[in-house]
């Protein structure tokens, strides 16, 4: 298990979260940011990264998507590689770990039963109008954290959120955060200058550039998105030990956590994410995490490189890299003492069975 787990910060939070009963929460949302050509590679489309976060958890809960015909897959120069949800599912189901959804603002809603936080999908950032009341669901979110809490010793939070790291990065230079060129994305080619135009743009409509930290919930209604809020909230809530199952996103989520509760204590909060964004040379997520807090950082190797399908492989190229909790997932499964060979041959079996 050691190997496979890279840690960033205190390593003595590892055991201390081997063997408590845990849940796996997945977050979905969406905005418009994600129809804007280049940004994303979460959709085999634009227009369809709008299906991407029912299709994700659909698959982990039917073994299907059934709001589309077509599995997501992220394809990069005719290069196809399977939605993170099918490692996230391989790794709950191996390790009989429960799964809920909690619905932040998808546009389309999944066919299963999920908690609602907030229905309305986020904007465009660029308008400097992305999210409705982003405070409310941040409440609506700190009430669902302290219900899940009584019912587990640990509380792992997934997202699914196209083009996510766009507007976490907005959050994050909202906030006055160092994050220009800094967050990760779902292509080999990370669009940071895409990125950062779309960001200063609604910062400006915003009237929030160049002006240093702002208040927190403007700055996520103005360049945010509804996961952020949502997730902040759960782990405000929560009286449980907190695991944030993502990657670059998550420091927006803990940069809003602080911003709203500055005497916040991250010692009950940590990162997992995948190896493939802890080295992934077009983004830090150390870097950002160094600047919030000292928050520990968890990163797990599924060992693609083993595997025969070509598809995984494609994640040691940086295709993907991490999403739907896909690093928290595989972490969970190795505190429960499942081995990470076992994990990437049941990725391996979904993918035969799946695509």
């Amino acid at each position: 298990m050691d190997k496979a787990i890279k840690t960033y910060g205190s390593i003595d939070k590892l055991p201390e979260l081997n063997g408590k009963d845990a849940l796996f929460l997945c977050t979905i949302a969406s905005t418009l940011t994600s129809r804007i050509p280049g940004i994303t590679g979460a959709g085999a489309t634009p227009e369809l990264t709008d299906y991407t976060p029912a299709a994700d958890v659909e698959l982990i809960v039917h073994g299907e998507p059934t709001c589309l015909t077509e599995i997501p897959q992220t394809i990069v120069n005719g290069a196809a590689a399977p939605t993170p949800a099918v490692i996230t599912k391989a790794a709950l189901e191996l390790a009989d770990i429960p799964f809920l959804v909690a619905d932040a603002g998808a546009a389309v809603k999944p066919n299963l039963p999920y908690v609602n936080i907030n229905d309305e999908p986020g904007s465009n950032i660029k308008t400097g109008q992305a999210v409705s009341n982003p405070q409310l669901i941040f409440e609506q979110g700190k009430i669902l954290g302290e219900l899940l809490s009584r019912l587990t010793g640990h509380i792992f939070i997934g997202e699914s959120t196209p083009a996510g790291t766009t507007t976490a990065l907005g959050v994050l230079q909202a906030l006055g955060y160092d994050a220009w060129g800094k967050v990760s994305g779902s292509t080999p080619e990370n669009p940071h200058s895409l990125k950062q135009e779309l960001v200063e743009q609604g910062l400006k409509v915003a009237g929030l550039y160049g002006h240093g930290p702002q208040d927190p919930f403007k700055a996520v209604q103005a360049v945010g998105d509804p996961m952020i809020p949502a997730v902040a909230g759960i782990a405000a809530g929560s009286q449980a030990p907190v695991t944030l199952a993502g990657g670059t996103q998550m420091t927006a989520v803990c940069a809003l956590l602080k911003a709203v509760h500055p005497g916040f204590a991250f010692d009950d909060l940590s990162i997992a994410t995948t190896i493939f964004v802890a080295r992934d040379d077009t983004s830090d997520i150390n870097y950002l995490t160094r600047q919030i807090d000292d928050i520990t950082i968890f990163a797990v190797d599924p060992f693609f490189e083993k595997s025969e399908n070509e598809g995984l492989k494609n994640y040691l190229n940086g295709t993907v890299k991490e999403g739907v909790g896909a690093g928290g997932a595989m972490l969970a499964a190795l505190l429960r003492g499942v081995p990470m060979d076992d994990i990437r041959s049941r990725i391996e079996d979904l993918c035969r069975e799946i695509f």
